[in-house]
């Protein structure tokens, strides 16, 4: 299922690696999502620490892959289409995501379904777009791991980092 779906999106994109004046805007197609994929509209992206590392050619998430390049890990928006196999998503659901692929400096992305959560009530989606891979491991661990339940109790280490901070506040 799928909402009309542009075939080109603008994308910060690079053809080199380098500094920030590398990056270009760039008029690229749409990603068509996988079987076990949501196409994400993005209304923001999260900006990494290991950002301008990637841009540079320094670090490689995700595996080598060439030109051009987009890069970002994670981002916020709306649900425009869903995979075969993809049952937890319906187009026009609020999500936040993230991959190590990157491709969140772009206005759509096609990210792993397992890799996607629902933006939480109160939450903006652009609030939302730095959630991706800080607040999707949080969760993670506490549903998936942990398999935390509603009146459960819990302590949480940690609770001033980047993931542990997320995590109280999911958990409250």
């Amino acid at each position: 299922m799928s909402a009309q779906i542009p075939r080109s999106m603008k994308a910060a994109a690079f053809d080199q690696f380098g500094g920030p004046d590398v990056f270009q805007l760039k008029e690229l197609p749409v990603p068509t999502p996988g079987p076990k994929e949501v196409l994400i509209q993005l209304e923001s992206a999260g900006i990494g620490a290991w950002d301008p590392d990637a841009r540079a050619g320094e670090l490689e998430l995700g595996g080598e892959r060439g030109f051009p390049r987009i890069i970002g890990n994670d981002g916020a928006g709306l649900v425009v289409a869903v995979g075969k196999r993809v049952r937890r998503f319906e187009v026009g659901d609020r999500v936040y995501a993230y991959d190590f692929e990157g491709g969140f400096y772009a206005a759509s992305v096609a990210a792993p379904a397992a890799a996607v959560a629902l933006v939480p009530p109160g939450v903006s989606l652009r609030e939302a777009g730095a959630l991706g891979a800080d607040g999707i491991t949080a969760l993670r661990g506490l549903t998936d791991h942990l398999a935390i339940r509603a009146g459960e109790k819990l302590m949480i280490f940690g609770a001033s980092g980047g993931i542990g901070h997320l995590a109280v506040q999911l958990a409250k």
